[in-house]
């Protein structure tokens, strides 16, 4: 079976800026995974009917900052209706596809205290954290795949594929090079802008900001507004975390927090 991990980011990667700044100061990733086969015949073509049957067009791409804001295309959810049409879809949609979650979402500011002369650097931090448990899920069930990134800016995709590439060629604490050779179809991640209309890279936009708050807010002892941010991060509790094999635990599974 092949596997794809489609990873969205929330915040960005510098250090400096965390020490004094609340609003760069953490920095988290996303990942979807699912199979190729389920995206393509369950995912894709699901998704496509929902913004059908909110927008009355299928050619449409899902971003979650327009959606807050209700900007451009997605001016139309300003009216009642077609918001409800949307909000319920949306949330049967991310109940009921075949995907699981894992998040993994940094405190810079801790992290620049705690390593004083050494420093993980942030991104390379939790994309490490993030494909160990990707691929200890695919090694469990004795499945390839492969890891889909959307683009930034040029420097920090060099960043990242650089990144990507040393971690299969080298492996980390947890996992060998050998394993993550045998796991992963390729050293390159590729990368993907929203044009490219993947379901999957839209689920994770929609999925990552809420899954980062509700991990922040839970570390600062805050609840959750009843808002539907709070309405995904249920769905994700219930069903939608990675968990330990076992136990079912989701924190250190489809949940981690550094450092």
């Amino acid at each position: 079976m092949i596997c794809r991990l489609f990873i969205d980011e929330v915040g960005n990667s510098d250090l400096n800026g965390s020490a004094r700044d609340d609003n760069v100061r953490y920095l988290s990733l996303t990942g979807v995974l699912t199979t190729m086969d389920y995206h393509d015949a369950r995912i894709t073509p699901s998704l496509a009917a929902l913004k059908l049957a909110a927008f009355g067009t299928a050619d449409i791409i899902l971003h979650r900052r327009e959606i807050v804001r209700r900007e451009g295309k997605f001016a139309v959810l300003r009216d009642a209706e077609p918001a409800r049409i949307f909000d319920e879809g949306l949330r049967l949609f991310m109940r009921s596809m075949p995907y699981l979650v894992i998040t993994v979402t940094i405190d810079k500011r801790v992290h620049l205290a705690t390593y004083e002369r050494w420093r993980f650097d942030p991104y390379h931090y939790c994309l490490t954290c993030l494909i160990e448990r990707y691929v200890s899920y695919l090694n469990r069930h004795d499945f390839q795949g492969d890891v889909i990134i959307e683009p930034r800016f040029p420097a920090a995709d060099h960043r990242v594929r650089t990144s990507f590439a040393h971690l299969y060629d080298q492996g980390t604490t947890i996992l060998s090079a050998a394993m993550i050779q045998k796991r992963l179809l390729s050293r390159d991640i590729r990368f993907e802008t929203k044009k490219a209309n993947l379901a999957a890279m839209q689920l994770c936009d929609m999925l990552a900001h809420p899954s980062y708050r509700s991990m922040k807010t839970e570390r600062e002892g805050v609840v959750l507004p009843p808002d539907f941010g709070s309405s995904v991060v249920d769905i994700l509790s219930e069903s939608r975390y990675a968990r330990h094999p076992v136990t079912m635990k989701i924190d250190g599974w489809g949940r981690k927090w550094l450092p």
